[in-house]
């Protein structure tokens, strides 16, 4: 699926957080919708890069140039230890996991994915945050 031989790396919510606490390089990018990302909540410190938007709901042509965009500034690759690590975030892990594999074919590696992502999967309610996910993790979040 990546089309480069590497498997793309998942993390739990918890992992991911001590991922960024250990490498200041490492960037955590949130690939969920504007409306999510400012009314649901994001963790503390995250990058929007959405990958699905509104109004259209499609794929965001722009996605991979905009993360090379973020990862141009200098302080983020490095001759010796290459790019930093890239966490991807969504709300339950299947729009990041499709968002890794996009990066990766595009040459990009060190990739991870948070697996239950911000809000995890629906409980029998229909009620996200109480299975897993970052702020089920009580994990550092926002919102606007």
């Amino acid at each position: 699926m990546s089309g480069t031989g590497q498997a793309l790396q998942q993390l739990t919510p918890r992992e991911a957080w001590a991922l960024l606490q250990e490498n200041p390089r490492a960037i955590l990018v949130d690939v969920r919708s504007n409306m999510e990302f400012l009314f649901v909540g994001h963790p503390t410190g995250a990058v929007h890069i959405p990958w699905i938007d509104e109004p259209d709901w499609d794929v965001n042509p722009n996605f991979v140039r905009q993360l090379r965009e973020l990862l141009l500034g200098g302080i983020i690759c490095g001759e010796d230890e290459g790019c930093a690590p890239i966490i991807l975030i969504c709300r339950s892990g299947k729009r990041s996991l499709e968002a890794g594999y996009a990066l990766m074919q595009a040459g990009f590696r060190d990739i991870y994915n948070v697996v239950s992502g911000f809000e995890g999967e629906l409980d029998e309610q229909h009620h996200r945050s109480s299975l897993g996910g970052w702020r089920f993790e009580g994990l550092p979040w926002e919102q606007c």
